[in-house]
């Protein structure tokens, strides 16, 4: 029933921007918690970021603080990842997930019921 859909992704040299989408349905949007993890081919998941649709409070790993930003647009049902002063380090695959609570705290990935299908992000020197 629940499904989140990511758009956005591709390519781009380093120091550019890129913005991933993540539209959500099938639960109430208003008290959701969005976190976006990304995984690098051979390395393990990890958490970027997450953003309480309730209050939109943030909370971003140290690796991209000051340099991503989760926003919401909450008539779309849409969380929003922006990537600015992108590094070569960023490239992997990005997913957004959800919980309905906070339970677990951040990127404690077995808390997070639902799962958009990943998009690409890849940055070249």
């Amino acid at each position: 029933q629940v499904q989140l859909v990511q758009s956005g992704g591709g390519s781009v040299q380093a120091g550019g921007s890129l913005t991933l989408s993540c539209a959500v349905s099938g639960v109430t949007f208003r008290r959701l918690y969005v976190a976006w993890f990304r995984q690098a081919p051979g390395k393990e998941r990890e958490g970027v970021g997450q953003l309480s649709t309730n209050d939109e409070s943030t909370y971003y790993a140290a690796s991209v603080r000051g340099r991503f930003t989760i926003s919401q647009d909450k008539a779309k049902n849409t969380v929003y990842l922006q990537m600015n002063s992108l590094k070569p380090e960023d490239t992997a695959m990005y997913y957004c997930a959800a919980k309905r609570t906070p339970v677990g705290g951040y990127f404690n990935e077995g808390t997070y019921y639902d799962w958009g299908q990943g998009t690409q992000v890849s940055v070249s020197s």
